[in-house]
């Protein structure tokens, strides 16, 4: 059986609750703590904390010469600092394992980056709101308890917990019980101390045993069979009724998930609502003069059949276009961003065997310091020889030390510039693919326009021909009466005509427009984008480069003083 989420022991969290008023966390359990001033987690409060993490004696010696790597860091724990408000956990993307339990934080923000997060601890707060936990994916771990939590919310799509402690808070409501039933994976459930756990005549512990049958743990009891039994028994209606809303949710998010992927796909192609009538159905809304044209009758509706159908094979045709060039985009977008991966690894894992074998050079040589050192407090002659070869290793060890600082530098620098050209070139190539693609999408939007010509030329011709044949039989009552003022001014029918026209090709050039202002926009954020993290990566690994060597030069300063410590010990 795993334990609970929180560091605190069980005896702890019962304790706690002794201190409480009723239905009300107790607020004064953080206050009676001797912690520093309230403040928000910083790069400083991260590097102190690893610094003095876990290890004792030679072990945390050793661990806090190491250069701070993010980058590297799986566990952080910053418990009882008086934070006041998360930030800076960026830093750490790699973190599996975060407590942040005795603190004064009241809102859950700022982890949606901490994707490979399995473990969160966020017990001892003063958080009154479940959220932005959905992009924790990974999360199996999650404890809040003894917080000001009213409702459960928002985890519904943490579909690898395993256990979620969530007792000693403020929940009044069986709302929101129902949703874990999408989780899955959950197995542990506390919600021990909270006012629904004292409703009279409603024994919550059945209805959570009913409702979530994957649960194998209950306040940390195993459920056994036979009360699992009772519980379906007990609340039989309220599964059913369940089963039924979480089926058509299902089936709803299934739907809704599917015209999510396809829309996103054709937004990325440029080509979205170009897939059926929308851009033909578009030339007719708000078209006051094309929809008096239309009073003419069967011909205009037999030449708009024509019309719609022209326009239709035109859209298609930009359609498959941009599908096929968004494929050839995608693949080349991989294409480079799987190359920049690897070269970037490349060159890290260059890096990360020379500070290897010169960490072990460092450890040979401060070896021989100490011994000489102590050799040295123990002469009363000779002094300047042991003197000479001190200084002879600080010396060579200053010179390994720059050298590596030369060597990483001119690493970074070289992968930096050959970043920024491969970033240029893939911009060039990605350029002429998007210019290729607008370039053809423009010559189907000019067909566009000139089946936009050729059915106004149409139209042209047929209210000719029925305001003749009106005129003709003397027939002028059944001319609609907009289109009676056309009957002695021949212009007017032509204005009729040029305007629906204008409405139509109007529509034509906005899509066209949409098409190359946003294919041009794509490229401009994705270069941007690229340009940004490349140079936030390159000034972090600079930042990391020099806190290495400053590191070793403090770890070189130190031997005396450590030798120093050492002597009460002897």
């Amino acid at each position: 059986m795993d334990e609970p989420v929180s560091s605190q022991p069980a005896e702890s969290e019962a304790g706690v609750e002794e201190l409480e008023e009723e239905g009300e966390p107790a607020k004064d359990f953080l206050q009676e703590i001797n912690c520093p001033e309230p403040g928000i987690i910083d790069r400083k409060m991260i590097e102190t904390a690893y610094l003095e993490e876990g290890q004792r004696g030679e072990a945390k010696r050793l661990h806090q010469l190491e250069p701070v790597v993010y980058e590297r860091i799986q566990t952080m724990r910053l418990e009882f600092k008086n934070i006041l408000r998360i930030d800076h956990l960026w830093m750490m993307p790699n973190l599996t394992t975060l407590c942040l339990n005795c603190n004064k934080i009241e809102v859950i923000e700022h982890i949606d980056m901490l994707t490979a997060l399995k473990e969160l601890n966020l017990s001892f707060n003063y958080i009154t709101r479940i959220e932005n936990l959905e992009t924790l994916v990974h999360l199996e771990k999650l404890s809040l308890f003894s917080n000001r939590i009213q409702k459960i919310e928002n985890l519904s799509t943490l579909d690898k917990l395993v256990i979620l402690s969530i007792g000693n808070n403020l929940i009044d409501t069986v709302e929101g019980i129902e949703r874990l039933r999408f989780v899955s994976s959950l197995k542990v459930l506390n919600l021990e101390g909270n006012p629904i756990t004292r409703m009279p005549n409603f024994p919550l512990s059945l209805y959570v045993t009913a409702i979530l049958p994957q649960l194998n743990y209950y306040e940390y009891v195993f459920i056994k069979s036979e009360i699992r039994a009772e519980a379906q028994k007990r609340f039989y209606r309220e599964i059913r009724e369940i089963e039924d809303r979480q089926e058509r949710e299902i089936q709803a998010l299934e739907t809704e998930s599917r015209e999510r992927a396809e829309a996103d796909r054709l937004a990325s192609s440029f080509v979205e609502h170009l897939d059926g009538q929308q851009l033909y159905e578009s030339f007719w809304r708000d078209d006051e003069k094309g929809r008096i044209l239309m009073l003419i009758g069967t011909p205009a509706q037999e030449l708009t059949e024509e019309y719609a159908k022209d326009v239709y094979e035109l859209t298609q045709q930009i359609y498959r276009l941009g599908l096929a060039r968004f494929g050839e985009r995608d693949e080349e977008i991989r294409d480079f961003n799987d190359n920049l991966y690897e070269g970037q690894q490349e060159l890290q894992m260059q890096g990360q065997v020379q500070i290897e074998e010169f960490l072990q050079y460092k450890e040979k040589t401060f070896d021989e310091m100490r011994l000489k050192l102590r050799d040295l407090d123990q002469r009363d002659e000779d002094l300047d020889e042991v003197e000479a070869q001190l200084d002879d290793l600080n010396g060579k060890f200053e010179d390994a030390l720059n050298q590596m600082w030369q060597s990483l530098m001119a690493q970074e620098l070289h992968l930096h510039e050959a970043v920024e050209e491969s970033t240029l070139n893939f911009n060039r190539k990605i350029s002429q693919l998007m210019t290729s693609f607008v370039e053809q999408a423009q010559v189907y939007f000019r067909q566009l326009r000139d089946v936009c010509n050729h059915f106004a030329d149409n139209m042209t011709e047929i209210v000719t021909q029925f305001l003749s044949a009106k005129m003709s039989t003397n027939d002028l009552d059944s001319i609609p009466d907009e289109l009676k003022k056309c009957v002695d001014d021949q212009e007017a029918a032509l204005h009729l005509v040029e305007g629906m026209l204008a409405a139509h090709t109007m529509r034509v050039e906005e899509r066209e427009d949409r098409l190359v202002n946003r294919s041009r926009e794509f490229i401009d954020d994705m270069i941007r984008k690229l340009n940004t993290k490349e140079v936030d990566r390159h000034r972090a690994k600079v930042l990391e480069i020099n806190a290495f060597m400053e590191m070793m030069k403090e770890a070189l300063a130190n031997i005396p003083q450590e030798l120093d410590q050492e002597l009460p010990e002897e």
